[in-house]
């Protein structure tokens, strides 16, 4: 992976994160027992954390999409930013939501996935982030055939925006991999 030498951030605690951070930063701690180094990046810049934390958690609230599947799609998306971080983190949080492992390890390779609805997601995220949006009429036609619905389409842009924010600090500021995400550590593509 191509190393940024001209770009050094500080990795924020509670302690000596911006003001308009902390509160987010202690609530991350709390949910997860600790300040992942995403989030403490993030804090950097207040509205970059809270954006972020607070889009993500409305989303996991409000999702027509299951649990399994928004890993999958953050997995998706994160293999087409080519996102070392995001790689390591939802395929432990996929995981911990019990995505079968042969589908973990096909997102994580970027190839076809044995489940075909699933394959489905994966392949229309996927061309929701190269084609920035401009998806063609047979690539909606393919992700609505699989069962998903029109509201899931809008679900994938905001997963994909979320995805945005993350895999793009993530190359940036070259975020090391917390220690419970080490078992996934992915490797980025050329």
């Amino acid at each position: 992976m191509e190393t940024l030498e001209h770009v050094k951030f500080d990795i924020r605690t509670v302690d000596n994160a911006p003001e308009a951070s902390k509160a987010t930063l202690a609530t991350a701690k709390s949910a997860y027992g600790f300040t992942p180094n995403l989030l403490g990046l993030m804090a950097n810049h207040p509205a970059l954390l809270n954006s972020y934390w607070a889009g993500d958690g409305f989303l996991t609230k409000n999702s027509v999409l299951t649990a399994k599947e928004r890993q999958v799609a953050f997995l998706a998306a994160s293999y087409e930013n080519n996102c070392h971080y995001c790689m390591a983190a939802h395929s432990s949080i996929a995981q911990m939501n019990k995505v079968a492992d042969d589908v973990v390890e096909a997102l994580r390779a970027g190839t076809e996935l044995p489940n075909p609805k699933l394959n489905a997601l994966s392949n229309y995220v996927k061309v929701t982030t190269v084609k920035r949006g401009r998806v063609s009429d047979e690539d909606v036609a393919a992700f609505l055939e699989a069962g998903y619905t029109q509201e899931a389409m809008l679900e994938v842009i905001t997963i994909v925006g979320l995805k945005v924010m993350t895999n793009y600090i993530n190359y940036l500021a070259q975020t090391p991999v917390d220690q419970p995400f080490q078992p996934n550590v992915w490797t980025p593509r050329d």
